[in-house]
C-alpha cells in the first residue's frame, strides 16, 4: 500500500512539474515554427522526400524561411537532410535512378532558378539543366526519359537595352511574355519547346505511359485570366500540336490521370460565380465531355488522385474538418448519385496526401491544434496514421488554449460553424472577445493549427481572450451554394452571420458584449473596417490587415477586378456604383466610432495600399483613434521576420487597451 501511494505521488509530481514548465506562447515562438511540405514517395514506396521549412532567425533578412531538403524511411526511422539551407529550394522528386531532384537557385552560378540533382547515398548537387529564363515548375515522366518545364518568355533584346537607356516605363496591360511548356531529353541532354502555340501554360501532368501530357492554360494574361480563363489541353510527348479538349465555366485546379492513361478526373467550378474549384469532375480523352461526380455536396473538394482504372480518392474540408473519400466512377447508387465513401477522417487537419501504388500506403501533410504542418503516414482501408516528424520539439513546453468547432444559427436560421478558442486561463465568467476573420471571401477557418504572424490566435488566447474564427455564408468547406450564398450581398448577410456568433457567445455567457474586437487580413480586412464604420456601435477596437475600405476605388486598383466582379457580386462595379458604394466602409464613415490599426504592405498588388489611406484619412479627420502601419517591400501579407514581430505587438498592445 506504501509503495503505491508513493507511485501515486510521483506521479501527482511529475505531472504538477510539467504543468508549471509550460508557459504561455509568444510571438517569436510563432515566427520561429518549421513546418513540413512538398512530401514525395519513393517509388517503391520504401522513403520520402519533402521539405522542412526553417523561419529566418535573424531581423532585418528579406525572406520568410530557409528551405531543406530531408528523407526518411515510411516507418520514420533514418531521417536525413541532404541539402543546406536556402530560401529557393523547391519542388523535391525522385529521379529515375531513386537519386533526388529540386529546384534551386546558386546565387553564386545560376542566373535563374534551376533543377538540380543530389545522389540519395550523399554527396554535392549537381545542376541539371541550364535554361537561360529559368524554371517555374517541372516532371519527369513516369519512363523517367523526360522533364517537362515550364519557362516565362525572355524579355527581347530590344527591350532590355532600351531599359538599360533608362527608358524603362511600363505600359499596363502590355507585357506579353508567355509561360510555355518545354521538354528536355535525358537522352541527348537537349531542350526544346513542346509546342509553339501562345499559351501561358500552369499546371500539368504526365499520362502513365509517358505519351501524352495534360495541362492547363489560357491565351491571356494577369491574374483574373489564371484564376478565370484556363482551359484543359492535351499535347504528346515529346511535342506535338495541342488540342483543346474543352473550355471549363470558371477556376481549376487538381488533375489526375488513371493508370491506364484513358479517362481524367479534375477539380474545376460548376459555373463562372461559383467561387472555388471544389468540384470533380471526371472525362476521357476519346471523347472529352466534362461529367460532374460531386453535385449537391456539402463539402469542398481540394485534391484528386486515381488509385485503380475506376476509383479516386479525393480530399475534402467539409465543414471545419477535413476528410479523405473513395470515389468510384462507374457505379451509382440507385438516386443516380456515385459511391462516395470517407476512407480516412482524422482528428488532424490534411493538407495534402501522396499515394504509393504499390505499397497502398498514404503520405500525409496535416496540422492539429497541438502542431503545425507535420509528415504522416497510413495505409488504404485503416484509420491509423503513424506521425514521422516532430518539427517543433519546443512546443511541448507552450501551453495552448483550448480550441473546439462550433456552430449557431444567423438571423435567417442558416447554420453558420466556427472555430472557438478560449483564454489560456480560462475561467467563469464573461471574457474579452476578439474575432479573427478569414479572407476570400472563399477562405475556410479548419479545426488545426490555427495560429500564424497574420493570424495569432494563441497569441490572443494566451493575453486573455476569447477568439471566434467565423465560418461566414461564402466561405469554402460546405459546397457550391454556401460559397455562393453571399453573392449579389457582400457585407450583408454574410456579416449579420459574424453578428450573431457574437451574440451566441454572449447568450451562453462566454463574452462581454461590451468587449469585443475585431481583426482579418484581405476580405478579413474588409469585414474588419466594416465593423468600425457600418457596426461600430458594436466593436471596442478593430484591425484592418490589407483590407478593401472603398469597393468601387478597389475594382479600379485591384489586379482581379473581374473575379471580385463576376465571381463574387456577378455584375460590375460601374454598373451598380450605388451598391458597391454603400457596401464599402467609407460610406459609413460617420457612424464610425471604432479605434482602428490599419496595417498594408507597400508591395501589395491585390488590395492596394491606398485602400488603408483612405480609410486612415477620414478616421483622423473624424477625430477616431487610428494608427496607419505601412511596411516597405511586403506584399499581400507578411514576409520579412522584423515585420511580423512588429505586426503582432502592435496588434496584442491594440486589443489590451482599447478592448480588455
Amino acid at each position: 500500500m506504501r509503495l503505491k501511494m508513493n507511485k501515486i505521488l510521483i506521479f501527482f509530481y511529475i505531472s504538477f512539474s510539467i504543468s508549471i514548465a509550460q508557459r504561455p506562447i509568444t510571438s517569436e515562438d510563432i515566427v520561429n515554427l518549421k513546418t513540413v511540405s512538398q512530401a514525395s514517395f519513393h517509388s517503391d514506396g520504401s522513403k520520402i522526400v519533402y521539405i522542412k521549412s526553417i523561419p529566418s532567425a535573424k531581423d532585418g533578412e528579406k525572406v520568410s524561411s530557409f528551405k531543406e531538403i530531408w528523407v526518411t524511411k515510411s516507418n520514420g526511422k533514418d531521417q536525413k537532410k541532404y541539402t543546406s539551407s536556402s530560401s529557393s529550394i523547391r519542388s523535391p522528386q525522385w529521379t529515375p535512378k531513386g537519386d533526388i531532384s529540386y529546384l534551386s537557385r546558386n546565387k553564386d552560378f545560376d542566373k535563374n532558378t534551376q533543377i538540380y540533382t543530389i545522389p540519395i547515398d550523399g554527396g554535392e548537387p549537381s545542376i541539371l539543366t541550364s535554361h537561360d529564363q529559368g524554371i517555374i515548375s517541372y516532371k519527369w515522366s513516369p519512363d523517367g526519359k523526360w522533364i517537362a518545364f515550364t519557362s516565362k518568355d525572355a524579355i527581347s533584346e530590344k527591350r532590355r537595352k532600351e531599359i538599360s537607356e533608362g527608358y524603362d516605363m511600363i505600359v499596363m496591360g502590355e507585357e506579353k511574355l508567355f509561360t510555355r511548356l518545354w521538354i528536355y531529353s535525358l537522352k541527348n541532354n537537349s531542350i526544346e519547346l513542346l509546342f509553339k502555340k501562345d499559351l501561358n501554360t500552369y499546371d500539368f501532368e504526365w499520362s502513365p505511359n509517358s505519351k501524352q501530357i495534360l495541362f492547363q492554360a489560357t491565351e491571356k494574361f494577369g491574374a483574373d485570366a489564371n484564376y478565370l480563363d484556363r482551359s484543359i489541353y492535351q499535347v504528346r510527348a515529346p511535342g506535338g500540336t495541342p488540342r483543346k479538349l474543352f473550355e471549363t465555366p470558371g477556376k481549376l485546379s487538381s488533375m489526375s490521370i488513371s493508370p491506364n492513361a484513358d479517362k481524367f478526373a479534375f477539380l474545376s467550378s460548376v459555373s463562372a460565380n461559383d467561387p472555388l474549384a471544389q468540384s470533380i469532375f471526371i472525362s476521357n480523352f476519346r471523347s472529352p465531355v466534362p461529367i460532374l461526380i460531386t453535385d449537391n455536396r456539402e463539402e469542398s473538394y481540394v485534391d484528386i488522385e486515381w488509385i485503380n482504372n475506376n476509383e479516386i480518392i479525393a480530399h475534402s474540408q467539409r465543414g471545419t474538418k477535413t476528410f479523405l473519400s473513395m470515389i468510384n466512377t462507374d457505379k451509382k447508387s440507385d438516386d443516380g448519385q456515385y459511391f462516395i465513401k470517407d476512407i480516412l477522417y482524422p482528428e488532424e487537419v490534411i493538407q495534402s496526401f501522396i499515394w504509393n501504388v504499390k505499397t497502398e500506403r498514404l503520405g500525409l501533410i496535416m496540422n492539429s491544434k497541438k502542431h503545425p504542418n507535420e509528415l504522416f503516414i497510413g495505409k488504404l482501408g485503416s484509420n491509423k496514421i503513424q506521425q514521422l516528424t516532430f518539427s517543433n520539439p519546443n512546443l511541448k513546453n507552450v501551453a495552448l488554449a483550448k480550441q473546439e468547432s462550433i456552430s449557431w444559427r444567423s438571423n435567417d436560421g442558416k447554420k453558420i460553424e466556427g472555430i472557438l478558442t478560449y483564454p489560456l486561463r480560462y475561467g467563469k465568467g464573461r471574457n474579452p472577445l476578439v474575432l479573427q476573420i478569414h479572407g476570400g471571401p472563399e477562405g475556410v477557418s479548419l479545426d488545426g493549427w490555427n495560429t500564424r504572424p497574420t493570424y495569432p490566435v494563441q497569441l490572443l488566447a494566451a493575453n486573455g481572450f476569447v477568439v471566434l474564427e467565423p465560418n461566414y455564408r461564402g466561405s469554402g468547406g460546405r459546397g457550391v451554394q454556401f460559397s455562393k450564398a453571399d453573392h449579389d450581398d457582400l457585407g450583408g448577410a454574410e456579416f449579420l452571420d459574424v453578428l450573431s456568433g457574437i451574440d451566441h457567445l454572449v447568450e451562453i455567457g462566454l463574452v462581454d458584449s461590451e468587449k469585443v474586437g475585431t481583426g482579418g487580413w484581405s476580405y478579413g480586412g474588409y469585414f474588419s473596417a466594416l465593423a468600425a464604420t457600418m457596426h461600430s456601435e458594436k466593436f471596442k477596437a478593430s484591425m484592418v490587415g490589407a483590407g478593401l475600405t472603398n469597393m468601387i476605388s478597389f475594382m479600379g486598383t485591384t489586379d482581379i477586378p473581374r473575379e471580385m466582379s463576376v465571381t463574387h457580386w456577378n455584375q460590375w462595379w460601374f454598373d451598380n456604383m450605388g451598391l458597391h458604394w454603400e457596401r464599402s466602409p467609407l460610406a459609413h464613415i460617420n457612424k464610425a466610432n471604432t479605434p482602428t490599426l490599419i496595417i498594408h504592405g507597400m508591395k501589395d498588388e491585390r488590395v492596394h495600399p491606398e485602400q488603408g489611406m483612405e480609410l486612415w484619412q477620414a478616421l483622423k479627420i473624424k477625430g477616431i483613434k487610428t494608427e496607419f502601419v505601412l511596411y516597405p517591400r511586403e506584399p499581400h501579407g507578411l514576409i520579412e521576420r522584423s515585420h511580423k514581430l512588429d505586426y503582432m505587438e502592435r496588434l496584442i498592445n491594440w486589443y489590451l487597451m482599447h478592448v480588455k
